[in-house]
């Protein structure tokens, strides 16, 4: 085992650095820790919240950033009243009314890294408040019928696309008839957010004027609306039917254009242009629209003239002007441009293993890091479905994940690596959220090597080699061993921690290696099932009903199950899917799932789910080691209405969980 390095910070010292309890009574107004969320939030509720009344749309109530302002007075563009819809968006802000004007900087991975541009602004529909409880957005009311399975949604009048075009419930029959429908666009036809039931039906669209329409579903649906909080059911067709094959007026010229392009179909060039962050002349509906394609050195995002909300006072959001991101291959780069002050607001790719690097810099780098509280874990995903037959037969082995899990030191892995700044814990719920479940939670995390050697001896691995490492159980004398995959790069801490955990393996006699793989590569390899195991922690365990995709093995790049994942999302037809056996408890797990989806009653999905989290602490589908970390956030001086305290997770959208729209600089003149 490695000694231990010289520990620079304790978790006291860090709590009191960061003043991660003050931070915590900025948001719970009480206590010191992160407001937790109430009960679970309430999107089955039979109509939307009562919104904000906004400023009437009369000429010059409304308020518009420079910038536009000058668009205006020369004539190139129409004035703000004209521009929002008759009852804009209003959006609360967590601190005062902002001024207009400035570039946010953030840093970015490449095109495989596209999440963190677009959760700048991939809000939809609906969007959760402070309290995770759902809230109008785009969408200005809803309705949902009795029995759920009726979504009727009522849009804006009057919001427009960022060319000006009317926003209508066109966008939505455009979407349906020529989108989800189309099974060679694959990337729209596939998804399961528009479907119900062991069937996976499609739903049917109503639709009842320009402003409202009516989703119907095949089975009861009443989770719908945590789908619409980051998917969007509607698409620019008066923009995209040029390239569409059924709606061009010159399909030998779109051919053409396709393989111009590098593409070998025309499916996979609209899909393409259909990218916002790839493709500047999609109109868009966000706060902001994208200046270049993403894979240049530095993506620029630049305000939407016409985008549809409002603060309090009239004042059309976003208040900043632009937001870049700038390309970093190795995290060194990223962290020296954090302690030179080059980043002005970020969660992703800040890692809490560099706290001391961040915190110790702030004067020098004029900014903050801000806390909130982080969803990830560190954990193993052993693939289940690997193609490598012994390795699935050991894998497969209860006993064998158990081994591997007790086989760790979670606490001295957590001083290693990370300065005991997380807990130990399997990947499993937080304790702030309404789903929290203390046997899973705490399930087979306890430190026994001689327990974990027995297990592994009683799983029929007794034999070793004079290293010390077991050998498989068919008489070839040859030894157990597989590769972790991970998109961790070498030296960071992430990859520290799989070292740790290979460490620990070899001493019950399982040997493991780490390969490092940028994540394109590392995505191919899932998509493909040609990966035995990999490290990548788990997510979405702030409001996990809203994403459950972990939990029941449909997230294929936490490959635990990566072809049965893959048939269950793309169904038979993929050949690199593979039916999992009838009696496998991955099948109890997906009936008990589309039973939640289909129970209005919210209690009555806690039990179920919590028969999920059984399955889970019984089988150990996914092993985890360490989870509820604080999250660091960067934050620079000046950069306000983002508050300490909050959730980090992928379901709300990371640090932009308030709305970017409503971040400002207190002198923007300063960072243009």
């Amino acid at each position: 085992m490695q000694e231990p390095k010289k520990k620079v910070v304790s978790r006291r010292q860090f709590m009191q650095l960061s003043a991660f309890a003050t931070a915590g009574v900025a948001v719970a107004a009480c206590g010191g820790a992160p407001a937790a969320p109430g009960p679970e939030a309430a999107p089955a509720a039979t109509t939307a919240p009562a919104a904000e009344a906004a400023p009437a749309a009369v000429p010059g109530q409304f308020n518009e950033a420079p910038m536009l302002a000058e668009l205006v007075q020369a004539g190139t563009l129409p004035p703000v009243d004209e521009r929002l819809p008759t009852n804009p968006l209003v959006m609360p802000v967590a601190e005062q009314i902002g001024t207009y004007g400035g570039t946010m900087r953030r840093g970015f991975r490449g095109v495989s890294d596209r999440w963190g541009p677009t959760k700048v602004q991939d809000r939809g529909l609906a969007w959760y408040d402070t309290e995770l409880n759902m809230q109008p957005r785009l969408a200005e009311s809803w309705e949902m019928s009795e029995d759920a399975k009726e979504w009727t949604f009522h849009l804006r009048q009057g919001t427009k696309w960022s060319d000006g075009t009317p926003f209508t419930t066109e966008a939505v029959q455009y979407w349906y008839d020529n989108e989800v429908q189309n099974t060679d666009l694959t990337e729209y036809s596939t998804g399961t957010n528009w479907k119900t039931g062991a069937a996976n039906t499609l739903l049917q669209l109503e639709v009842i004027d320009d402003y409202s329409f009516k989703f119907i579903f095949a089975d009861p649906n009443p989770l719908f609306l945590y789908k619409v909080g980051r998917a969007s059911p509607f698409s620019p067709g008066h923009y995209m039917q040029q390239f569409h094959v059924n709606l061009t007026e010159d399909n030998a010229a779109l051919e053409a254009k396709s393989k111009e392009a590098g593409f070998e179909s025309w499916a996979q060039y609209y899909t393409d242009r259909g990218y916002w962050y790839m493709n500047p002349e999609k109109p868009s509906i966000g706060p902001w629209i994208s200046k270049n394609p993403l894979s240049e050195e530095i993506f620029l995002m630049e305000r939407n003239p016409y985008f549809f909300g409002v603060d309090a006072e009239g004042n059309q959001l976003p208040y900043i002007d632009n937001v870049n991101h700038r390309l970093f291959d190795q995290p060194d780069v990223f962290n020296l441009w954090i302690t030179n002050g080059e980043i002005d607001f970020q969660n992703r790719h800040v890692t809490i293993a560099n706290f001391t690097l961040f915190k110790e810099s702030e004067e020098a780098g004029d900014y903050k890091v801000v806390i909130g509280a982080s969803s990830g874990h560190q954990a193993l995903q052993l693939n289940l479905t690997t193609k490598n037959p012994r390795l699935r037969e050991f894998f497969n082995k209860r006993d064998v994940r158990i081994a591997l899990s007790i086989a760790v030191d979670r606490e001295d892995l957590n001083e290693l690596v990370f300065d005991g700044l997380f807990t130990p814990r399997q990947y499993s719920p937080l304790t702030s959220s309404p789903q929290y479940y203390e046997k899973l939670s705490n399930a087979h995390i306890e430190y026994d090597v001689a327990r974990a050697n027995a297990l592994l001896d009683g799983a029929g691995y007794t034999e070793k080699n004079a290293e010390g490492i077991r050998l498989w159980a068919d008489g070839s004398g040859e030894e157990i061993s597989f590769i972790i995959e991970g998109t961790a790069d070498v030296g960071s801490p992430d990859e520290d921690a799989v070292q740790q955990l290979i460490k620990y393996f070899a001493v019950v006699g399982v040997k493991a290696s780490y390969k490092y793989f940028e994540r394109s590569l590392y995505t191919e390899h899932y998509e493909s099932n040609e990966i035995d195991a990999a490290y990548w922690g788990g997510d979405r365990t702030v409001v996990p009903m809203a994403a459950p995709i972990i939990f029941t093995g449909q997230q294929p790049d936490r490959p635990w199950c990566a072809a049965w994942s893959l048939w269950k999302l793309n169904g038979p037809d993929d050949p690199n899917g593979e039916e999992p056996p009838a009696d496998h408890w991955i099948s109890t797990i997906w009936t008990l799932w589309d039973q939640i989806a289909a129970e209005p009653d919210a209690a009555k999905r806690d039990q179920l789910f919590t028969q999920i989290l059984d399955i889970w602490a019984e089988e150990l589908p996914m092993i985890g080691y360490l989870g509820e970390a604080p999250a660091p956030v960067i934050v620079k001086t000046g950069f306000r209405n983002y508050i300490a305290g909050l959730p980090v997770d992928d379901t709300t959208g990371d640090e932009h969980l308030l709305q970017t729209e409503t971040y400002f600089w207190e002198d923007p003149e300063n960072h243009a």
